[in-house]
């Protein structure tokens, strides 16, 4: 078994998610007293999330390089950066390492291929929705039609994920505003929704939604572990 290596605390309600899924994972393929092998480097989130409300992408890439090479010097075997939005910065943390980065995109935009689905609505950060390092991603690799909420819906998600989901709050009132949200994403054709944050999935399920769901935390913790096994 090769050893995982999380970059995580972004928050760490996620984190605590993958660490969960990922030896679930491990222990339903293996059986057993089986568990992952995997270290996890966790950030103080505090920093991360001033740096990112005031644009400062250059020195939270090189937070991420300095994390991503500390897994790598401690014996892991790939790096997986448990958060989408700073997947901003996966080219230049794959670059800093000879360890591969399992990128989150990738595993679920194959998922969503292999659903014969060409229209995606994608929900996460604004930086996730607003920016083309993730939507770009997409499309140029895989082909795929991503649409995002209007503004204000994204403003609505971006809040709810930063003032309550990353502080571990769920509400009721919050699923009933991304489920509205939903709905008019589906009214302008799309086929499914990315969970593009890896905090939604712990307010939206699939049960809440009457299109396929991509939960990008379970996607991802997936990877891994096959990377893992294989």
């Amino acid at each position: 078994m090769k050893t995982i290596g999380l970059i995580g605390g972004m928050s760490w309600e996620s984190s605590a998610e993958y660490y969960k899924l990922i030896n679930e994972l491990v222990k339903e393929k293996l059986g057993g007293f089986h568990s992952a092998k995997c270290i996890l480097y966790s950030v103080d989130f505090d920093e991360i999330e001033i740096l990112q409300r005031n644009g400062k992408w250059a020195d939270l890439t090189k937070l991420m390089i300095g994390a991503a090479k500390k897994l790598e010097l401690a014996g892991a075997d790939c790096i997986v950066i448990a958060t989408n939005t700073m997947h901003k910065m996966a080219d230049e943390v794959q670059a800093s390492v000879k360890i591969p980065l399992i990128h989150i995109a990738d595993g679920t935009a194959k998922e969503i291929v292999s659903q014969k689905i060409k229209s995606i609505g994608l929900l996460g950060t604004k930086f996730t929705m607003e920016q083309d390092f993730y939507k770009g991603r997409l499309a140029k690799k895989f082909g795929l039609n991503v649409l995002v909420p209007d503004e204000k819906d994204r403003q609505i998600i971006h809040n709810i994920i930063y003032n309550e989901l990353c502080l571990g709050k769920i509400k009721a009132s919050s699923k009933k505003q991304f489920i509205k949200i939903i709905a008019a994403l589906r009214k302008n054709g799309v086929q499914g929704i990315i969970l593009g944050c890896t905090e939604i999935g712990l307010l939206i399920k699939q049960s809440d939604v009457n299109l396929p769901v991509f939960d990008t935390t379970k996607i991802h913790a997936k990877e891994a572990v096959d990377f893992a096994l294989k």
